[in-house]
């Protein structure tokens, strides 16, 4: 697989080579044109350009990457604990429990025009975010009943009610300049459609606070980012990090595929490569002397659910057998090439605050036949039977056949939804793994593959389903997601509880822990949450792939690894020349 892997990026690279001759050589006459100071520049490499650089429109991870060098929030996340830490916020937030409010305190920061950041901003940012029914931010800010600003420098939040979600969703918000987009969302608001119109902006020099402004942007070619001389956390310790920026510049360039930007990172002419990088290209990388390979967690659930509205998953002991059946420690090995962790809960473990490790754990450290025994016995207990059972009466475990249900009727055929293997060849190949797994218990099962809108129509829209096999590639690190996907009234037709999941229980704790404001009562409930959808296996959380992200050591270090990777405003805060 491997061989076949690099023959073919190879050729592909081979194919592309006069374009990417061409391409340097616009990128050598653009360095000397702009007589930038070529050992302070870092260069990174993107997979596709961004499609917007108005804010109230990004919505895809190219726009997003640039912009969150531009535009920043009153506090962002550490990158080693994972907790919210004042950023555009001096301190943290002072919560007043008789009035429901926070009271933060801003720094005294500037725009990248020189003008002063002042409680004004966030107010104004706050009235584009609920007045146009901005997506991703709107829901967010709901929570808000009134917004005081007692002076420049400090804003009072009044909740309509306590929301443990508030500070980690609604603070982490891009704070916009009044002076950028006032004149822009007064025309907006006079136009039929006001969002649209927000939204139909082209920004070409967007304003913020952040570490770099947008100097020059060729379209199909590069952006090229220079320093903010008035960023607020130059020269400061934020997070236990002296923060820079300690280079000039940033150039973005757009490659399009990831053979032709790693063939250009081993050549140098990039330093980094802010893309996830496939296991076949890693051992070619490894051997490169000016390359390293970072490897960290993801925020990610990759998972199978059932339909557990219908049997036969209707039954919690049906779903601990196939849960009990399933190898996980072989698809990391074989689907994923190790480069990723087992799931046991909701929860990634990368989330350490909130992921519970007591969660039960099926079947863990068994080998095949002892799974198979294990599934056997629990099935047997509740009254199913075979024509031919896994395990014969010598204890030896063979291919079992018919299985039928407690009531004496043959299980009907299931049939396991995944994506193509064009689309995602692992959740494709372990779909694969796990009918054969299944069949080995005498289950009837055949995984299908399944164009991804498809499958989305068929499991949240029609709701129409034995299993399928899903997953979130960049969770909230913000557990509220648990209750979400299982909430009862998220049961319904294109709804969140995909699985049509209910439990009185856990439905009373989802709503508890939406309003505990102490984190570490939070986390008990949340905690108890994670034990109880364990128990019940609505899902089975499978893995979670780890972000894989290479970089040349020769020019640059200090990249800061978090969960997601080294693609981060710490990173682009703290990177140094190793020359200067």
């Amino acid at each position: 697989m491997r061989t076949q892997d690099r023959t073919e990026n190879k050729k592909s690279a081979a194919g592309r080579w006069p374009a990417w001759m061409l391409f340097t050589l616009v990128l050598t006459l653009f360095v000397a044109c702009r007589g930038d100071t070529p050992e302070r520049m870092l260069r990174i490499g993107l997979p596709e350009e961004p499609r917007t650089l108005n804010i109230w429109l990004a919505s895809d991870a190219n726009s997003r990457k640039i912009l969150t060098q531009i535009y920043q929030a009153l506090y962002i996340r550490d990158p080693k604990t994972l907790e919210l830490i004042p950023w555009l916020a001096v301190e943290a937030p002072v919560y007043d429990e008789e009035n429901i409010s926070y009271r933060i305190g801003l720094r005294k920061a500037k725009w990248a025009d020189g003008s002063d950041f002042t409680a004004d901003d966030v107010v104004f940012t706050g009235r584009i975010i609920t007045d146009f029914n901005i997506p991703g931010y709107a829901s967010r800010w709901k929570a808000i009943k009134k917004i005081e600003t007692p002076d420049a420098h400090t804003v009072i939040f009044y909740l309509k009610k306590p929301s443990a979600t508030f500070l980690s969703r609604a603070l982490i918000a891009p704070i916009v300049s009044s002076r950028e987009w006032k004149a822009l969302t007064e025309a907006a608001q006079k136009a039929e459609k006001p969002l649209r119109t927000l939204q139909s902006f082209r920004i070409e020099h967007p304003m913020g606070t952040g570490p770099f402004v947008v100097k020059e942007y060729k379209a199909g070619a590069y952006l090229h980012m220079v320093r903010n001389p008035y960023f607020f956390g130059s020269g400061q310790e934020i997070g236990g990090h002296l923060l820079g920026p300690f280079i000039d510049s940033i150039l973005f360039e757009f490659y399009g595929t990831s053979d032709v930007a790693i063939l250009a990172l081993k050549k140098g002419n990039i330093d980094m490569f802010w893309w996830g990088i496939q296991p076949g290209y890693i051992e070619n990388l490894t051997l490169e002397p000016h390359i390293r390979v970072f490897h960290n967690q993801k925020s990610a659930l990759y998972y199978m659910g059932f339909n557990v509205r219908k049997p036969p998953f209707d039954d919690v002991v049906l779903r601990r057998a196939i849960a009990t059946i399933i190898d996980k420690e072989f698809i990391i090995s074989r689907i994923l090439q190790g480069y990723g962790t087992v799931l046991n809960s909701v929860v990634p473990p990368g989330n350490a605050f909130y992921h519970n490790p007591r969660v039960v754990r099926y079947g863990e450290g068994l080998d095949h036949d002892r799974r198979v025994k294990l599934a056997y016995e629990l099935l047997k207990a509740r009254g199913y039977s075979w024509e031919v059972p896994p395990v014969d009466s010598q204890g030896r475990v063979t291919r079992g056949e018919e299985l039928r249900l407690p009531n004496g009727t043959p299980m009907q055929r299931i049939t396991i939804l995944t994506p193509p293997a064009d689309y995602d060849p692992r959740r494709a190949f372990a779909g694969l793994m796990i009918q054969e797994w299944m069949r080995d218990l005498g289950i009837m099962v055949y995984a299908r593959p399944m164009a991804f809108s498809a499958l989305l129509e068929q499991v949240k829209g029609k709701r129409d389903f034995d299993a399928f096999i899903l997953g979130y590639g960049k969770l909230n690190l913000d557990p509220d997601y648990v209750g979400t996907f299982f909430y009862s009234k998220q049961d319904k037709e294109r709804g969140w509880n995909m699985s049509g999941y209910r439990n009185k229980t856990f439905d009373a704790l989802r709503n508890k822990q939406r309003g505990q404001m102490d984190r570490y009562k939070r986390r008990e409930t949340i905690w108890e949450m994670q034990r109880i959808l364990m128990e019940d296996v609505p899902y089975i959380p499978l893995y979670n792939p780890n972000v894989l992200e290479a970089a040349r050591t020769d020019r640059f270090s200090g990249w800061v690894e978090m969960v997601e990777g080294i693609g981060n405003i710490w990173s682009f805060c703290c990177v140094k020349p190793i020359d200067g």
